[in-house]
């Protein structure tokens, strides 16, 4: 810690900066990594395992229909509504008109602030003609035979309830997809893995033996600046978009028929951000410590808004508050692996760059739930940096997703317990959705109009007359 603190003390001075990302050392076999130059002079990383497949079959099951009928209203109040047609959508709901069917639930969610995120209101068999009040999130049903308001008062309430329930924006979803396995025999699925803030892809190292050993073709990049990828030395290389723009260069690159995305605290933005841009090649996605849906805004109030001397010093606190926040455990073990997986190794220049670069306006509560894949959300029960209400409120937010909760894992949780993170992503890549067949129409046919079978000839000569059961008689 002195020599960080001197080291810092020198950069302050000399106004000349130590934080220069060389290629960090690693264990693995070289054959398994590729160097991609995504723009001149940006090269990244990329663990890509293609394995011997003993077997080789295409998927031949016919798997499940999925259909998402939604409409999702979002309000000038801030509060979206989620409301799920299911089969009743019309021709009137989907052109966004007001229409009178009524939707099967509907799901109120109040749009959160930035780093903020409180879980939505489930309204089971909820009406049309509900208004919230005000901001504390209550609501009030107008009943038909309520009480009604003073006359005065009338037309008042008439066009603050207006105002009030004017759509900013309206999305109707109207989708049917259909959902196979994906075996570890099939050659067009592909497994990506994307790391987060100050990690590489050294943190997926279980999953990426066990799901190559399995049979799966898997991808894992290390993000600029991190692992052994080039560090650029200015900011605008680490904002969002920059970085989004490198991984659809690496999806278009390795990408198959069907893909399925792994992704970790700020690499399940990306994720998202791939499934949105395309949709019928994601196949499926994993969420992991990922937060709410809420758009990305990098806070102002910040201890990594210091200088980057600063933070230079404050390196190897910052690395022990890691330790306390990201592990449910700080042993020898924790600490191993914090430092064999380079879980938290990365320069001050980068680490104040990333976090001052989280800025993606699009990514909303309607963003998200316009994603019709299935997801699987997985948190750890002691991650002090992700609350649990915050990925309730984005599994609720999403059309369909499954969330699974370790208890004895934490932020990093898939270097905590990978044996239990790879059967939950295991299970989750081999589940389809079971079609019921279709009933059976039963005949309509009365019984007194039907014609009795016999073996009489004389019977089958002449046709059998029956008087009709609603005739009149003569």
């Amino acid at each position: 810690m002195l020599t960080s603190f001197l080291k810092g003390l020198f950069c302050c001075f000399t106004s000349k900066s130590t934080n220069t990302v060389a290629p960090v050392e690693t264990s693995e076999p070289e054959n398994d990594f590729e160097f991609v130059e995504v723009k001149p002079g940006r090269v990244l990383r990329v663990r890509h395992i293609i394995p011997d497949r003993p077997v080789v079959e295409e998927p031949t099951g016919l798997g499940g229909s999925v259909s998402s009928k939604q409409k999702i209203t979002v309000h000038r109040n801030r509060h979206l509504f989620i409301e799920n047609l299911g089969d009743r959508a019309s021709a009137d709901l989907k052109n966004c008109r007001n229409g009178e069917t009524e939707p099967k639930s509907t799901v109120e969610v109040e749009l959160t602030d930035c780093g903020k995120s409180l879980p939505p209101v489930s309204i089971p068999e909820a009406r049309l003609d509900s208004i919230t009040a005000g901001n504390s999130g209550a609501s009030e049903t107008r009943a038909m035979g309520g009480d009604a308001p003073a006359a005065g008062h009338t037309d008042q309430s008439q066009q603050t309830a207006k105002r009030r329930w004017k759509p900013k924006r309206t999305v109707v979803i109207d989708c049917e997809r259909k959902i196979l396995a994906c075996k570890r025999t099939h050659v067009d699925v592909a497994l990506f893995f994307i790391h987060g803030v100050g990690g590489s892809l050294d943190i997926w190292g279980s999953q990426l033996d066990f799901f190559s050993r399995l049979g799966y073709e898997v991808i894992a990049p290390d993000l600029v600046g991190h692992g052994a990828s080039t560090a650029p030395q200015i900011v605008a290389a680490y904002t969002f978009y920059a970085l989004a723009e490198d991984m659809r260069i690496i999806f278009k690159r390795y990408a198959r028929k069907r893909n399925i995305l792994i992704g970790h605290s700020y690499g399940v933005s990306f994720c998202t951000f791939l499934a949105h841009e395309y949709p019928d090649q994601i196949h499926k996605m994993v969420m992991i410590n990922g937060g709410g849906p809420t758009a990305l805004e990098p806070s102002l109030c910040s201890i990594f808004n210091l200088p980057t001397c600063v933070l230079h010093c404050l390196s190897p606190l910052l690395a022990w508050c890691f330790l306390k926040a990201g592990f449910a455990r700080q042993g020898a073990r924790e600490k191993q692996l914090l430092k064999e997986n380079n879980a938290f190794n990365v320069s001050s220049f980068v680490l104040r760059a990333m976090m001052s670069g989280q800025y993606w306006p699009e990514g909303d509560e309607v963003y998200h739930a316009e994603l019709t894949m299935p997801i699987l959300l997985i948190h750890g029960m002691h991650d002090k940096f992700v609350s649990i209400e915050e990925d309730q409120h984005m599994a609720e937010t999403l059309c369909m997703a499954f969330l699974k909760v370790l208890e004895d894992g934490s932020h990093m949780v898939m270097m905590e317990t990978p044996e239990a993170v790879n059967t939950l992503m295991h299970e989750f890549f081999l589940w389809e959705p079971i079609t019921l067949p279709l009933p059976k129409k039963e005949s309509k046919t009365h019984p007194e109009t039907a014609i009795t079978r016999t073996n009489d000839p004389k019977a089958i000569s002449e046709p059998t007359k029956v008087r009709p059961a609603t005739a009149k008689p003569t």
